[in-house]
């Protein structure tokens, strides 16, 4: 900022002149401050669209991995159907096992009461069953919620969701084991089927 001049009170002219060239040197100082403030004003508006850029692109890779979430949540879903698979064929197969094996020694006349033990087994295989059951019916509770979830984030745009959602094999495992499972009771329990 310039000076502010000394002037003679006695001479009014020259003292005019002076005030008059310290206002044009405050008005080259308030152009000069302008000018200055105009380049920070550009400066920022660089920065701004540097960070608006910076956003953009992380917006992207927070939509992509909202996106790769709803994949890794569904093949959580399938291990654990597969999990209930595991336990279900065990019990099923164990249970099928002890009756068909009570059975055959009742057949041959070495036992005479093998009835608690087949009961048991079909115990074993009927819980097998309503395990595999109520597994069935709570993934697909769930895979349903997860593509309605999916489908409203698609629509408001917070997701992308070009992955393919495919059926679940798992899924599809599960209610063949389910219907082995109905066939081999049945058979156990009528004495009738592939089974019997």
């Amino acid at each position: 900022m310039p000076p502010i001049p000394a002037v003679d009170p006695e001479k009014p002219a020259q003292a005019s002149a002076q005030y008059s060239a310290y206002q044009t040197r405050l008005s080259n100082h308030r152009t000069g401050l302008s000018e200055h403030r105009t380049s920070l004003s550009e400066y920022r508006t660089d920065l701004s669209t540097q960070r608006t850029d910076m956003s953009t692109d992380r917006t992207e890779m927070s939509m992509r991995r909202t996106g790769m979430s709803f994949q890794r949540t569904r093949m959580s879903a399938d291990r654990t159907l597969m999990s209930v698979i595991r336990t279900s064929l065990s019990l099923i197969s164990f249970g099928f096992t002890i009756f068909q094996v009570f059975e055959k020694l009742r057949d041959q006349n070495i036992l005479t009461h093998a009835a608690p033990a087949r009961n048991f087994g079909t115990a074993l295989v009927a819980l097998g069953i309503g395990m595999l059951v109520l597994g069935i019916v709570y993934h697909v509770q769930f895979m349903l919620g997860l593509r309605s979830m999916r489908e409203a984030m698609k629509e408001e745009g917070l997701i992308h969701a070009e992955s393919h959602f495919p059926p679940s094999m798992t899924l599809i495992i599960a209610v063949v084991l389910l219907l082995i499972g109905i066939f081999a009771i049945v058979s156990m329990t009528l004495q009738i089927g592939p089974f019997g």
